[in-house]
């Protein structure tokens, strides 16, 4: 399989020198893990004691990792990332809130997304996290199968019913809507709820698809069996395949509860793992749809092979690859470039609410080895590039 990641003219065709050099000081700051904590706790207090530094925080790593503060704010985003061919999953980042309300507005915004997915080409997918829909311990109380009051049980069929709004919605505007992973202690629960939606709006081709992190040890088994249940009932899955996202927590809550860690025991596991899946997928693409999420250079070359070995076509629209904007666009323009289905996910939001995620982000940067420094290099040859070096 040719490389094609190393060419960061193509990578970074977007980029104006001045985007070039902000991208090169974010990268630099997140490579180092105390400033990260530093930062992290200074911004933390900066919004909770109402500082004015949402200007600071929007001029440089909320516009960098971010669409903008509401939906029509990353029209031009998604305009441009389209002209060389990368689409967009716009991505409502607000994370941890708790009461009906909010609950009801991030309904709301996802409908928004499904209505924007519908009128523009650019934006293939809708996506929500299920947390976005209902409270987190109450996920977790279904999930380890504890009776719920009666208010509970009136509180979790609201939850059920804004998921078959958006699935219900998406299916009629045929938009393909992916739903999020969160922690393993809410996940059962969610992934019941997203079997049933798949199970009754998947008949005709993949619509509905969850999320498996495969740093988790026992995913894979759980695609097999869930793929036992899709041929036995007659759906089609649709599954986003990442690596994951709250490692130190998962290994941190197990230690203290005194279970075995949910988590891979190393790196190389976690890539097997992933790498399997992705195979597994792509020898029963007759009755799956994958959205390969990844920031990792070789599982996407092995994907490429694959889909090369089996004569799938680049385009086949039941397999798309996917990055987080503001990351790996050497993955990201490259694969777009060379004809393949390529989106990134577009967090947008209000600067406030959106810092968990963008903390998040570049917490997760410091803790994946290599990431950070991979990005430096490659912006680094850019600079030089463009400089005649």
């Amino acid at each position: 399989m040719e490389k094609i990641f190393n060419d960061t003219q193509v990578a970074f065709s977007l980029k104006s020198d001045t985007e070039l050099d902000r991208a090169y000081f974010l990268f630099k700051l997140i490579d180092s893990q105390p400033l990260v904590r530093i930062g992290t706790a200074v911004t933390n207090f900066a919004i909770k004691a109402h500082l004015p530094v949402e200007g600071l925080i929007r001029a440089t790593v909320f516009d960098h990792f971010c669409g903008g503060v509401n939906e029509n704010d990353c029209l031009s985003v998604v305009d441009k990332m389209f002209t060389k061919g990368v689409s967009s999953v716009l991505d409502y980042s607000v994370e941890g809130k708790e009461e009906e309300a909010q609950f009801d507005a991030a309904l709301e915004m996802t409908l928004k997304t499904i209505e924007f997915a519908k009128e523009k080409k650019a934006i293939p997918f809708a996506v929500f996290k299920p947390t976005g829909f209902g409270r987190l311990d109450l996920y977790e109380k279904l999930g380890a199968k504890e009776p719920l009051t009666a208010s509970e049980q009136s509180e979790w069929d609201k939850v059920v019913e804004r998921f078959d709004t958006v699935c219900k919605e998406a299916h009629q505007k045929d938009v393909a809507l992916l739903i999020d992973a969160e922690e393993s202690w809410m996940q059962d629960a969610a992934d019941d709820l997203v079997t049933e939606m798949m199970r009754k709006y998947n008949k005709e081709k993949a619509i509905v698809f969850n999320t498996l992190q495969m740093y988790r040890w026992d995913r894979l088994d759980y695609l097999e069996k869930l793929h036992e249940q899709a041929k036995a009932e007659g759906f089609y899955i649709g599954m986003k395949l990442v690596r994951g996202a709250y490692m130190e927590k998962e290994n941190t809550r197990a230690e203290e509860k005194g279970y075995p860690s949910p988590i891979c025991v190393s790196k190389e596991a976690t890539d097997i793992n992933y790498d399997a899946s992705v195979h597994y997928m792509i020898e029963h693409l007759d009755s799956m749809a994958i959205f390969a999420g990844t920031h990792n250079e070789e599982s996407s070359y092995k994907l490429m092979e694959l889909m090369h070995q089996k004569g799938i076509q680049k385009n086949d629209p039941r397999v798309w690859f996917g990055q987080l904007y503001g990351m790996s666009d050497n993955i990201s323009y490259n694969l777009a470039s060379n004809g393949y289905n390529v989106a990134k996910y577009l967090p947008f939001g209000p600067v406030r609410d959106v810092m968990p995620y963008l903390i998040r982000r570049a917490e997760e940067n410091t803790s994946v080895a290599g990431q950070t420094s991979r990005e430096l290099t490659l912006i680094k040859t850019e600079r030089d590039r463009r400089k005649g070096k």
